[in-house]
C-alpha cells in the first residue's frame, strides 16, 4: 500500500501481526489527532493517524504507529515482539475513525471512508489523513453515489471542543520531558487549559518533569476529583517532593485527598530530611520472597510501568513484601534471572550488595551507586528492613539541582502553537 491512498475501511478488521508475522489480534479502529489550519505564513498540519485500537487476548489495546513496521493487505505488522496489553483509553482531543467518523452526517451526505497516506521523518512514522469519501442517497437511485473530497473541505469532522484538547492530543507521542518544556512556554491560563485537557496519567508524567514550583501552581488549580486521579498516577517520591514545596496547611489539604495508605506512605517520606537517602528514595520497587521463582520474578520485571532503573533488579526480602518489609536478603539482578531456569527459586541467585541507611547524604548515595555500578541501592532501617530504594536517575536529578529543569529544552519541537 506504500505510495498510494490507504482507506481506513480496508484496515479495519485486518489481523494484528507480531514481528514474525503470526496473528495476535485484530484491528478494530484507528486513532486520529486533529491537524491545524494554515495561514499566509505557514502551511497547515493535516490530521494524522497516530495508532490503532486492536483486540488482543480479549482486551482492547492501543498500538502506536511508531511500532508498526508494515501495513498491507496481510495485516498490521509490529516491529518488535513485545505488546503493551494495557487497556486502551481514549484521550481528550483524539478521534476514533470507526466509532466517531464513519457513518457521520455531513450536511446531506454521510462519511463512508477516510483515506490516508503514509509519512515518515526518519525517526517516527504516521499516516496523514488526505481525503474523505462522502456518500449520498437519492430516492431515484437504489445505490448511493460517492465523491472524494480533501479533508479541508470537511473541517468539522476533526473539530474538538477546545484548542488545548487538540494540542494535548498532538503531544501524545512526545516524551513527558519534551511536553513539560512546551508547557513551560505557555501562559498561566493556557497551562491550566492544557492540564485540564490531559488525562490523569499523562498529566502526572508531565508534572514529574516540571520544576517543583511550577508543579505546585498547576496542582493548586485542580479540583479535588482531578487531584485524586493525578495523585494516584504519580510516584510516591515525586508526590513527596511536590508536597515538600508547600506549607504545612497545604500539605494536609493534599494528603486529605489521598487514601489512608497512600497518605501514610507520603507522610513517611516527608519525615526524612532533604538531601538524605530517605528524602530521595521511592518505596515502589519490585519485592519478592526468596521462594519466588525466576519465572515469577521476570513476570514482575516485564510490567511496562516500571522504569528501567527499577526493573533492573528484584529486591528479595522476608514477608511482609511491602515497605517496610521483613528482613532484606539481597538483590536478584535481571541479567542473572535471564540465565537461569524458570523454576529456580530466586533466593539462590542473590547478589551481596551494599545497603544505605535513610539518614546518609545524597552525596554518599551517589558515591555508593558509582562505586558498585548499580542502578538502584536498597535503603534499610536499623533492623534490616527494606524501606525503599534510591535510583540513579533520582540521584542525577538531585545532583543537577532545581535549576536544570528550567533550562531544559525539547530535543524535538512539537508541531503545536504556544501562542
Amino acid at each position: 500500500m506504500a505510495g498510494e491512498l490507504i482507506y481506513a475501511f480496508r484496515v479495519l478488521r485486518l489481523p494484528l501481526l507480531d514481528a514474525g508475522g503470526a496473528p495476535i489480534g485484530r484491528v478494530e479502529d484507528l486513532v486520529a489527532i486533529p491537524g491545524r489550519p494554515g495561514d499566509e505564513d505557514e502551511a497547515g498540519i493535516p490530521p494524522k493517524i497516530v495508532g490503532f485500537v486492536a483486540s488482543s487476548q480479549r482486551r482492547r489495546i492501543f498500538v502506536n504507529a511508531n511500532r508498526v513496521s508494515e501495513l498491507n493487505g496481510d495485516g498490521v505488522r509490529l516491529q518488535s515482539w513485545d505488546v503493551d496489553l494495557n487497556p486502551f483509553k481514549p484521550r481528550p482531543g483524539e478521534v476514533l475513525i470507526n466509532a466517531e467518523l464513519i457513518d457521520r452526517k455531513v450536511g446531506n451526505e454521510t462519511v463512508s471512508d477516510i483515506a490516508m497516506q503514509p509519512k515518515s521523518d526518519g525517526r517516527s512514522s504516521w499516516w496523514e489523513i488526505d481525503k474523505v469519501r462522502l456518500a449520498s442517497r437519492s430516492s431515484l437511485r437504489r445505490r448511493p453515489t460517492y465523491r472524494l473530497v480533501d479533508y479541508e473541505q470537511v473541517p468539522a469532522l476533526f473539530d474538538k471542543p477546545t484548542e488545548m484538547q487538540a494540542e494535548a492530543a498532538r503531544l501524545r507521542d512526545f516524551h513527558p520531558a519534551e511536553v513539560a518544556a512546551f508547557v513551560r512556554a505557555l501562559s498561566s491560563e493556557q497551562r491550566h487549559q492544557i492540564a485540564e485537557a490531559m488525562d490523569d496519567e499523562r498529566l502526572a508524567d508531565v508534572l514529574e518533569e516540571l520544576p517543583e514550583e511550577e508543579q505546585v501552581r498547576i496542582v493548586e488549580s485542580l479540583d479535588r476529583e482531578r487531584l485524586e486521579g493525578v495523585f494516584d498516577e504519580m510516584d510516591f517520591d515525586d508526590l513527596a517532593d511536590l508536597l515538600g514545596q508547600m506549607s504545612k496547611t497545604q500539605q494536609e489539604q493534599m494528603l486529605d485527598v489521598m487514601d489512608d495508605d497512600d497518605a501514610a506512605t507520603v507522610r513517611r517520606l516527608l519525615s526524612y530530611e532533604e538531601g538524605t537517602a530517605g528524602g530521595l528514595m521511592t518505596p515502589e520497587v519490585i519485592i519478592l520472597g526468596p521462594t519466588a521463582t525466576v519465572a515469577e520474578a521476570l513476570a514482575q520485571v516485564r510490567h511496562p510501568d516500571w522504569v528501567v532503573s527499577i526493573a533492573a533488579q528484584v529486591f528479595v526480602c522476608n514477608a511482609p513484601f511491602k515497605a517496610p518489609t521483613g528482613k532484606f536478603l539481597g538483590i536478584a539482578h535481571v541479567q542473572r534471572l535471564l540465565r537461569e531456569p524458570p523454576n529456580m527459586e530466586i533466593g539462590r541467585l542473590l547478589d551481596d550488595v551494599p545497603i544505605v541507611s535513610p539518614e546518609i547524604s545524597d552525596r554518599e548515595v551517589a558515591e555508593r551507586l558509582a562505586s558498585y555500578d548499580m542502578l538502584a541501592v536498597a535503603v534499610c532501617d536499623q533492623a534490616g528492613r527494606l524501606l525503599g530504594a534510591v535510583t540513579v536517575d533520582d540521584v542525577i536529578d538531585r545532583m543537577l539541582g532545581p535549576v536544570w529543569r528550567k533550562r531544559q529544552r525539547p530535543s524535538r519541537t512539537p508541531e503545536v502553537s504556544a501562542t
